[in-house]
């Protein structure tokens, strides 16, 4: 079983890499822009339906707006990474928000910042996925109502991908990232031509009239109307998500890092906000109409729209109007968008897992999550962020329109508090003594991060004010359950690290006046027999044998091979008529404990091994239960003895140990174990499973 499960990980996931290795994992520009990029890039592909759909609840001439919404996020998204070009300068050491927070404004608020960043990986996953599930339905009909198992199963490929290691990945999604990048911009440069020339096509929503909801009959004017405005731009915001990861990815790329991670951020920006107007504007010129319900929402000469309208994607709709529906443009379009969408996922599969790393080496998080795995990943932190957006994916039935509502809130909360440690970073920086030149450059980079830290705190303050009560209470509540989860983490390693620190050395240096074996029998049989030979070689100061016998035949049964043995050990005999083994074990330990506190109580138990996992079901686990217990002991000692079986004919030479052709018990035996006289076999009462665990 170990060797079939070994065999099936070195197939998905490949041959360890050494350590040294790591240098040959670091990530050109090429390979870290589809990385990092993906997440920001695919956001493209569902923000502007966001914004469509917000805004359709007002009317024709509401969405017709969409464009200026557009606009105004591209203006934000352009102050954040100049912010953020800053941060992998200052702080390239891939902590990124949490780093610069934690560092200027205190641990609570890094801690605040790291949750908040965690759970929105886990909601990129989920969102990005659902999403790109609902592009192969659209491509593939059939397939509608499948939505969930679909996510799911490019959850676990995009984490098998992930697992063999962060360059193969990168170079697998390299060649689609920039196709999906090709597709686009060849729509949106034919869709400008056509629209140029006067040959731009309709969407097949086209015809359709908007149906103002309820309380929004005055269009954007109002109150009502303003607090739509500023929902559509925050489900808009979506676009701004992964910016953040490359500042958690500094270590990642090539030399010099901090540099290639600025350009990466400057690539990733200026191609997100020109994909995200120009396609807002085509949506505008060719009547995209993106509703929830068609039914009410929808009419086509005055009369309302049949329930199962479809109302596919605005890519897919624009798609259509420029290439025409079914053209070859048109399917690759549609394939490669829920593609890049499925893999927009990854870029948290590199920010989650090092992020997570950097909170375990600051003991915030299981000290499991910074290690690498055989391919040099973060392979733990990769399984936790896939079982995390799993929940979510089957939580929400994958549904994109309900699960971005959960979104931007925690991107948003780390955007806010990192400009303003920024900007305690760049006061820092103006106390000390510097050039002229220096000093300006300086207060340059405040300056950026006063404009960032006013934006998105504003943008922070519209989104809470906006998704509330459409599920931002729950992202909240799950930053606040990371916030304490690690926080009771790190107490729990404080309270570790202090009962284990040695404050005394010459104390801890003394050996005890008296050292007690205990070795624990059911029957002498040859796993006891070691187990024996173990305890007395350790030369302690007494040594016993202790069996529980529930009934005469099996106390006349361990006398019996006891005196045959001949071993100088006295053996004592605790009786359990209730057949409570483990109990009757304990209280004995217990009082020999408090007996001689003293001494130290050393307990030897002999175990034989099987040679095939599936024997261990017809052997009771006694043996494991007891040892579970007697941990539990303050003072003692347990020295487990294996032996395995058939092992002596190995041990005694009558098999080449590392012979990898010939077992025990098989017919290949080796001529010299066939010429060597066989043990006498034994007798029915020496066979024991009693000491399996």
């Amino acid at each position: 079983m170990t060797n079939l499960l070994a065999y099936a990980k070195r197939v998905l996931i490949g041959r360890p890499m050494r350590s040294d290795a790591m240098g040959h994992q670091l990530l050109p520009k090429r390979i870290a822009l589809p990385i990092f990029a993906s997440d920001a890039l695919s956001s493209v592909a569902y923000a502007p339906d966001e914004v469509l759909l917000t805004l359709a609840l007002a009317g024709t001439m509401a969405a017709m707006q969409s464009i200026w919404v557009g606009v105004v996020v591209a203006l934000v998204l352009a102050v954040v990474v100049a912010s953020y070009r800053q941060t992998v300068h200052a702080y390239p050491s891939g902590g990124g928000d949490y780093e610069v927070v934690t560092k200027n404004l205190g641990r609570s608020w890094g801690l605040l910042v790291a949750s908040a960043l965690l759970v929105d990986y886990i909601l990129t996953v989920a969102v990005s996925i659902s999403s790109g599930a609902s592009y192969i339905t659209t491509a593939v009909p059939a397939l509608e109502g499948y939505e969930v198992p679909i996510a799911v199963g490019l959850v676990v490929i995009l984490a098998t991908l992930n697992l063999r290691g962060t360059r193969e990945a990168g170079s697998a999604f390299a060649v689609p990232t920039y196709v999906y990048m090709f597709s686009i911009g060849l729509m949106v440069v034919v869709g400008f031509a056509k629209l140029a020339t006067g040959h731009l096509g309709s969407a097949p929503t086209a015809a359709y009239d908007l149906v103002a909801a309820p309380g929004h009959a005055d269009g954007l004017a109002g109150l009502a109307g303003a607090f739509l405005l500023m929902r559509a731009f925050s489900s808009g915001c979506a676009a701004l998500t992964g910016v953040e990861a490359i500042s958690n990815g500094v270590p990642m790329f090539r030399r010099p890092k901090s540099r290639n991670a600025a350009t990466t951020l400057a690539m990733l920006g200026g191609i997100a906000a020109a994909m995200m107007i120009s396609i807002l504007f085509l949506a505008r010129a060719t009547g995209v109409k993106i509703v929830e319900d068609p039914a009410t929402q929808l009419t086509l000469d005055g009369a309302p729209v049949p329930d199962k309208t479809p109302i596919d994607p605005a890519i897919s709709q624009i798609a259509s109007a420029v290439f025409g529906h079914g053209s070859i443009l048109f399917i690759l379009i549609t394939v490669v968008t829920g593609f890049i969408l499925v893999l927009a996922g990854n870029t948290a599969f590199n920010g989650f897992p090092t992020l997570a790393s950097v909170l375990s080496r600051d003991s915030f998080l299981p000290h499991q999550m910074v290690r690498r795995g055989d391919r040099l990943s973060y392979s733990n932190g990769i399984v936790v962020l896939t079982l995390a957006a799993i929940a979510l994916i089957v939580g929400f039935h994958a549904e994109t329109t309900r699960l971005i509502q959960l979104y931007v809130v925690g991107v948003f909360i780390s955007f806010t508090l990192s400009q303003l440690g920024m900007i305690k970073h760049w006061n820092r920086q103006l106390r000390t003594r510097q050039s002229g030149q220096e000093r300006m450059a300086v207060l340059r980079s405040r300056a950026v991060n006063i404009v960032g830290f006013m934006m998105t705190g504003a943008v922070l303050v519209i989104v809470l004010a906006t998704k509330l009560t459409h599920g931002a209470w729950i992202t909240l509540l799950m930053i606040a359950v990371a916030f304490g989860l690690q926080i009771s983490i790190h107490r729990h390693y404080e309270t570790i690290s202090n009962q284990l620190r040695v404050d005394d050395w010459h104390a801890r240096r003394a050996l005890p006046t008296r050292v007690r074996a205990l070795v624990l029998v059911s029957s002498l049989s040859r796993a006891a027999m070691r187990a024996i030979a173990a305890a007395r070689a350790s030369s302690p100061t007494s040594i016993e044998l202790v069996s529980v016998v529930a009934d005469d035949e099996e106390e006349n049964k361990i006398l019996r091979q006891w005196r045959a043995s001949g071993v100088p050990v006295p053996l004592t005999l605790l009786s359990a008529p209730y057949r409570d083994i483990s109990s009757v074990i304990l209280q004995y330990v217990r009082g020999r404990r408090r007996a001689m506190p003293t001494e130290m109580l050393v307990i030897y138990m002999p175990q034989f091994l099987v040679t095939h996992w599936w024997e261990n079901f017809v052997h009771n686990q006694s043996a494991l239960r007891l040892r579970a217990a007697l941990l539990d002991v303050p003072g003692v000692v347990i020295t487990i003895v294996p032996w395995q079986l058939g092992e002596d004919d190995v041990v005694e030479g009558r098999q080449r140990v590392n012979d990898p052709f010939l077992r025990v018990g098989s017919a290949a035996a080796s001529p010299e174990s066939a010429s060597r006289p066989q043990a006498p076999a034994k007798s029915p009462g020496e066979t024991t499973d009693e000491e399996v665990s």
